[in-house]
């Protein structure tokens, strides 16, 4: 399948904490990742929403939370879709974002650096090669007129 371009520019990116922003040291908070801050700044002021998704909850999630204010980083919302989300039973506990970045990716954990080229070639605007753009879409696409008329399947 041939690569599309797409320009993603302003998209909300989840970022996992362990492993990603921080060295594995679980329950305790590991050592900064290299370039960490400095890119999830460099994305904030990129104006993308930043989502902070972990396993982490009530005090490591707080002391993780705090960890990252401290060092000057501070994410649109924490395990949620926005701040203001609710949990009950029949909310699915997947985000909706258009990237995620974490160290359990297939491939693993590419580094920060190497994440900032991919999203931000040259520093510029947030572009993105996907490599399957069907699979990025949240919906059933209607067949095309061709597709009826050869009967070719989903």
């Amino acid at each position: 399948m041939e690569q599309q371009f797409i320009n993603l520019n302003s998209k909300t990116i989840a970022i996992d904490f362990d492993g990603t922003i921080v060295e594995h040291e679980f329950p305790r908070i590991g050592k900064e990742m290299l370039f960490a801050f400095a890119t999830i700044k460099e994305l904030n002021k990129k104006g993308h929403k930043l989502i902070l998704w972990t396993y982490r909850t009530g005090d490591l999630l707080n002391e993780a939370v705090e960890y990252c204010k401290k060092n000057g980083v501070e994410f649109y919302a924490v395990n949620k879709n926005y701040p203001e989300e609710q949990f009950t039973e029949d909310i699915a506990r997947k985000l909706i974002a258009d990237i995620f970045i974490d160290d359990r990716n297939v491939g693993g954990f590419l580094g920060w650096s190497a994440i900032w080229q991919i999203l931000h070639p040259e520093g510029g605007d947030f572009n993105h090669t996907f490599k399957n753009v069907e699979a990025h879409t949240n919906y059933k696409q209607e067949k095309t007129f061709f597709q009826k008329l050869l009967g070719k399947k989903e």
